[in-house]
């Protein structure tokens, strides 16, 4: 009898201009840097819930689409942190929290309710590989979104739309994995995701 094959997971912190892929099947994107160049992982692995390729932190990969689906699922809290373009205003952070409205796959979308606080410092994490502009371009903020949900680029169209752009976006939680102390590109295997 054939023995019966686990799954495989593992928590990642997705570096800044890597596509949450493992391999390109485009011509155009040969140039392109992909997760697999940061560990040997197993066939058939995939992201669950992609960060685009210029946000950064915390990524998880796995063999289990069931766990993919459970993950992606509005039940599975997101948080990330953004740094914002401007000193943000209580008002901006208030029409955050009640939802705004954004475009998706040409239509417009009413994002869902979501917890969003300002940081009062700056957030401990790795420089990121590609300098952001400093505070003599003008004051920059730093928020923490949670979400539900997740958009293609939402939490950087949500930030747009209140007047207040996104310039560095980093996953810090997904349920109750945290960033911690990873450092970017780092791979931790685990035996299961405690969520």
């Amino acid at each position: 009898m054939e023995a019966f094959k686990s799954h495989r997971h593992f928590i990642i912190y997705k570096p800044y201009g890597y596509l949450s892929q493992f391999k390109s099947h485009d011509s155009k994107q040969q140039s392109k840097k992909f997760l697999g160049s940061l560990y040997n992982f197993p066939e058939n692995t995939m992201a669950i819930g992609r960060l685009d390729e210029k946000s950064e932190g915390l990524l998880l990969i796995t063999t289990d689409g069931k766990m993919s689906d459970f993950i992606n699922s509005q039940k599975v809290e997101k948080e990330y942190y953004a740094q914002v373009d401007g000193t943000i205003s209580a008002k901006a952070i208030e029409q955050l929290k009640s939802g705004v409205e954004i475009g998706f796959d040409g239509k417009k979308y009413q994002t869902k309710p979501c917890k969003v606080v300002k940081l009062g410092k700056v957030p401990e994490l790795p420089k990121r590989s590609q300098k952001i502009r400093d505070d003599r371009h003008g004051p920059t903020s730093w928020v923490s979104i949670t979400l539900n949900e997740g958009k293609f680029r939402q939490v950087r169209k949500m930030t747009s739309v209140v007047g207040f752009p996104t310039l560095r976006l980093v996953r810090a939680r997904v349920g109750d994995i945290q960033l911690g102390s990873m450092q970017v590109g780092d791979v931790v295997a685990v035996d299961e995701f405690v969520l």
